[in-house]
């Protein structure tokens, strides 16, 4: 597998070297044809600039990439950017670009559009975000990726681009709607109990091998609802790291559902008789 990742530091950006260029000289390169894992960095100013002149790029010199199975755009951290600060774009055009891609991870939510997604081969789709908007959520449980194995997305925060509910988030949880689907990610959310409780007797389990809840807020309330389904209990994996659970439900977790992470137990903030809760990612 030969895998490469694409930045541009500040100097680079100062001088003016643009992403676009980037990417035509690796196409012009003979390692581009074996190419199987593309990492798309830090793209200079991304704070302001959307990731639409890469899309482009990348649709135009689609067959020069044409072992091409990953596929991660947005790959930074905070020093280089934000999360909620990445601009990226509508990413539509990529799925019938690439009709081999098996793998596709999205970091950034802000002006993100996926449209109607179809894919025959796409195994694997990660967004991670500090808000999700319903409109990308709705483009998600409308699609057809009967090929889908990993779906994990990143729910966030409103104030950071989460305008939807938890209706839309269980739209995407549908049984049968990926037939193939073992892995279901929804994470990082402030309402993990509501989605705990809603997929603890949901028959979507019957087909999964992994649910992941983590880096929500996810507390007593969620946790209950989970060790009351015998479901979550055929789960071979379930993840609840960073969690607001007290520490007696956190060791009863742990003995009843020892298939379960329960690290990072997080305590919850209190101010003024208000309590307050965090998930792991939204700035």
């Amino acid at each position: 597998m030969t895998e490469i990742k694409l930045s541009i530091g500040y100097d680079e950006y100062e001088a003016g070297q643009q992403m676009d260029q980037k990417l035509e000289e690796l196409a012009n390169t003979p390692e581009a044809a074996q190419l199987s894992k593309l990492v798309i960095g830090d793209w200079g100013g991304t704070y302001e600039n959307s990731s639409e002149h890469i899309v482009e790029t990348l649709v135009r010199l689609k067959d020069r990439f044409p072992a091409l199975r990953s596929l991660f755009i947005g790959d930074m951290d905070s020093e280089e950017c934000e999360v909620s600060w990445i601009m990226q774009s509508d990413l539509n055009p990529l799925f019938a670009a690439f009709p081999d891609l098996q793998s596709l991870t999205i970091k950034g939510s802000t002006d993100l559009a996926l449209g109607q997604v179809e894919h025959a081969k796409l195994e694997e789709l990660i967004i991670i975000c500090g808000g999700l908007p319903s409109e990308v959520l709705a483009s998600v449980a409308q699609a057809k990726l009967p090929a889908l194995r990993k779906l994990e997305l990143y729910i966030g925060v409103e104030n950071y681009g989460f305008n939807g509910n938890l209706e839309y988030i269980l739209a995407v949880a549908k049984p049968g709607l990926f037939p193939k689907l073992v892995y279901l990610g929804l994470k990082n959310s402030e309402l993990q109990d509501e989605i705990a409780a809603a997929l603890a007797q949901s028959d979507i389990l019957d087909q999964l091998e992994t649910l992941d809840l983590s880096e929500g807020t996810l507390t007593d309330t969620g946790a209950e609802a989970l060790l009351a389904s015998e479901k979550i209990r055929r789960l071979q994996a379930l993840d609840l790291h960073h969690h607001f659970m007290s520490e007696a439900m956190t060791r009863k977790v742990a003995e009843l559902l020892p298939q379960a992470d329960v690290s990072d137990r997080e305590e919850t903030d209190k101010y003024n008789g208000e309590e307050y809760r965090y998930p792991a990612l939204t700035e």
